[in-house]
């Protein structure tokens, strides 16, 4: 199995020649949308190659909520889950390499995955990581100012800053793209030179 599938998911070898042909390969062109908010989710991604954003139409404005990019994982979990209308559309921002899987063969792997220790508990651990990131995102809107938000996207994302673009950003700032511009131009001022 190719490298972005086997680091994500540690299977035995018999396992993978069990689950290998679940896992389909796509190139896509960036702007392809994978879910359209308000369809039912039956696809799980795994990014081998590119940036995905999840976003949502607040009265005609897009509001990015996330990003992916290699070996993370991507669905609108709680449609995938419960078979409902997402919530969120997935769509990529750069051409990207993507593995899928349908959630029937999903629910498959997972029944056998909760069976076995290690695999439960890195499971489990890869849901719990998702949920931190959902509310470290939420506590920043609450805590942060957008100069802090932005500063903490510099320092602990980097690859975002330099992959994504602006107007993107400004959004998952709750930002307009004027008020990013500010921002950053602040900060390369208040910067000490080299």
């Amino acid at each position: 199995m190719p490298g972005p599938l086997s680091n994500k998911f540690p299977f035995t070898a018999a396992q993978w020649l069990q689950y290998k042909n679940y896992f389909k390969r796509i190139t896509v062109p960036s702007k392809t949308v994978l879910l359209n908010e308000g369809a039912v989710s039956k696809k799980l991604y795994l990014i081998e190659k590119g940036c995905i954003r999840v976003w949502f139409n607040n009265n005609g404005r897009d509001i990015t909520f996330q990003f992916f990019f290699e070996n993370d994982t991507v669905a609108s979990i709680e449609s995938f889950r419960k078979k409902i209308p997402s919530l969120v559309t997935i769509e990529t921002i750069e051409p990207s390499t993507l593995w899928w899987i349908y959630k029937k063969d999903m629910d498959r792997i997972i029944e056998e995955v909760l069976t076995t220790p290690a695999l439960r508990d890195q499971f489990i651990n890869a849901v719990f990581e998702r949920t931190f990131d959902y509310m470290k995102h939420f506590f920043s809107f609450i805590r942060n100012t957008p100069e802090q938000r932005y500063t903490h996207l510099l320092n602990e994302r980097p690859q975002l800053i330099q992959r994504v673009p602006q107007h993107y950003i400004a959004s998952y700032l709750g930002i307009t793209p004027v008020h990013l511009s500010r921002i950053k131009n602040k900060l390369a001022k208040n910067k000490p030179p080299r």
